[in-house]
């Protein structure tokens, strides 16, 4: 059983997302740093993400969140990533800490010429080695930003990304200086991981669109619990056991990923933080047949298969995850995402996706005489659950038409010998412990089946 466990969260506090020793929350709360009020340029405001101290203890944000016009954007819906170290250090002792001050703060640009209600500037981190800035900070003044403003993170913990949209830029606004603010795409996520643009911007001098400019997304895996195939039924009789046993397997995903039909992006982060993709495996009885005959015979049964493309866009249309790739963004936030889940998981391999195969498959067994057989199939049932438990929507199924299983009974014989029979069987008897040959009976063994697909 392969596990990737989260962080447990303090009584109080808001569930984290693990990833080594980097804590990853999320705040909707926020302090106007500057804004563009008074000068010629469109408006627009920066904002410092501010997590609660009561709810996010030791936590800090990884750059400024700028946002069109001067209204509050608190309780407006707006999400930003927080991050803090982890009490438990890194599975790797040479790697260090998660997280890091910057060493210094680069001006990009300031508000001088602009007659802008308030001065202003913004800065790029200087992230020392080993670590990268994610985005550009804000300071109300022409003066640097305290250190403890932001925090840089470890290189490992991140993937280089794309320069994504313009938000906002200065023309117009008479600065000496120009300036441009530009949103962040995350790349492709590789299988097993999701890729988070964390809600802040990125700041270049000069308008035209950024083209060698750093840019970095969080990496973060996908907490997956998998568990051992459920136990293959046995044949005691010539009735098949009713009720075969299951197995389940998990992947966690953090909230921002799904799209829950039932709740808004906020209500998810406060009231399902997370939510369960579980899988339930467990075998499905294609036909038993007992053999009354004094030679071998042959079986066939038809075994439909339950997936279907339209079950997979459907379940994709309500939720927006994925089985045969990657999924993205959704939500009408700054927030950017990749996710994809793992192969192994989903049975989804992009050359040869068996969840595009509905064909029967028809499945021919060859039975000893007097035996009982009976053949299995492993079914594949997935359900989305919230936090409490509750399903998201209607769920999808598949056949693992590579689960083939066979099992055989064959009647006790009888144990009283008539009398005509116990009189023949001295001399076999004397025969055996003459010759110290013992006389055993040949038993013939259960061919294995094949399985084809039925013609459509």
């Amino acid at each position: 059983m392969t596990i990737h466990d989260n962080a447990a969260s303090p009584t109080g506090q808001m569930q984290a997302i693990k990833h080594d020793n980097l804590l990853i929350n999320f705040t909707t709360e926020f302090h106007r740093i500057w804004d563009s009020a008074g000068s010629r340029a469109k408006p627009a405001a920066f904002w410092r993400p501010t997590p609660a101290p009561d709810v996010l203890p030791g936590y800090f944000p990884l750059g400024d969140v700028i946002a069109a016009g001067f209204d509050n954007i608190n309780h407006a819906g707006a999400v930003a990533v927080v991050v803090c170290e982890a009490e438990i250090a890194s599975s790797d002792p040479a790697k260090g800490k998660a997280l890091s001050r910057p060493d210094d703060f680069e001006l990009i640009w300031k508000d001088t010429g602009t007659k802008s209600r308030k001065d202003g500037a913004i800065w790029r981190p200087i992230a020392p080695e080993g670590y990268v800035a994610l985005g550009s900070v804000c300071s109300n003044d022409h003066e640097k930003p305290s250190l403890n403003a932001v925090r840089c993170v470890r290189a490992d913990l991140v993937i280089a990304s794309n320069v994504n949209e313009l938000i906002w830029n200065d023309r117009g606004s008479g600065a000496k200086q120009s300036v441009s603010v530009w949103s962040i795409a995350p790349p492709v996520a590789a299988p097993g991981e999701i890729h988070l643009a964390p809600g802040i911007a990125i700041s270049e001098n000069g308008y035209a669109r950024p083209e060698n400019s750093p840019a970095y997304s969080l990496r973060m895996p996908i907490p997956l619990e998998m568990n051992a195939r459920p136990v293959a039924p046995t044949l005691s009789g010539p009735i098949p056991p009713s009720e075969p046993g299951a197995s389940t397997h998990t992947a966690k995903l953090p909230w921002f990923t799904i799209k829950d039909p039932l709740l808004t992006p906020l209500e998810q982060l406060r009231s399902s933080p997370f939510y369960l993709l579980q899988r339930t495996d467990r075998y499905l009885l294609v036909g038993h047949q007992h053999n009354p005959a004094s030679a071998s015979r042959t079986f066939r049964w038809t075994a439909p298969r339950v997936q279907a493309p339209a079950s997979l866009l459907i379940f994709a249309r309500a939720t927006s995850v994925a089985f045969e790739g990657q999924w993205k963004s959704s939500m009408p936030t700054a927030m950017a995402f990749s996710a994809q889940l793992e192969v192994v998981f989903t049975q989804s391999k992009s050359h040869s996706n068996e969840w595009f195969n509905s064909t029967p498959m028809e499945i021919i067994a060859f039975a000893p005489k007097n035996r009982t057989v009976a053949v299995y199939l492993i079914q594949c049932d997935y359900s989305l659950l919230r936090a409490d438990g509750t399903t998201v929507t209607s769920g999808l199924s598949y056949t693992d038409g590579t689960s083939l299983h066979i099992s055989e009974h064959t009647p006790e014989e009888p144990q009283v010998l008539a009398p005509s029979l116990q009189a023949m069987a001295a001399p076999l008897t004397t025969i055996a412990n003459e010759t110290d040959e013992p006389v055993t009976a040949a038993q013939p063994e259960l061919q294995i089946a094949t399985v084809t697909d039925s013609a459509t």
